[in-house]
């Protein structure tokens, strides 16, 4: 898909519901995505999605997780198996938290975001 054109359509409809120009659309079920040959796949939304349950559809040659703790134990021991590497949350998603660290720096200092110095 071209970015330029769903960020459009985005704009424009406020949805991406009725966006037809995707090669493959999956409303019923979002979870059949995970079962779609990629070489990259990055669940970046919920805990716990790559479970017993879903990870032996993958087929992916990669997961970098994106959100926290996207991988059960069980999930990533079924990853192995089938010859999945995994870049970790704690890798994947570090940038985040450090951010995350420092805004709540700031906060609990009484700094504006995007000041350097303290507001009273």
């Amino acid at each position: 898909m071209d970015p330029l054109h769903v960020k459009e359509h985005l704009v424009k409809e406020g949805t991406l519901g009725s966006y037809t120009q995707a090669q493959e659309v999956e409303t019923a079920n979002p979870l059949n995505i995970m079962g779609k040959k990629c070489d990259v796949f990055s669940p970046c939304a919920a805990d716990g999605v790559i479970n017993q349950d879903t990870a032996p559809n993958l087929k992916c040659k990669i997961v970098i997780e994106g959100a926290n703790g996207p991988t059960t134990y069980r999930g990533d021991q079924i990853m192995q198996q089938k010859g999945i590497i995994a870049i970790p949350d704690l890798l994947a998603n570090v940038g985040g938290v450090t951010v995350s660290y420092f805004e709540w720096l700031k906060n609990l200092q009484h700094v504006a975001p995007g000041r350097m110095t303290k507001k009273f």
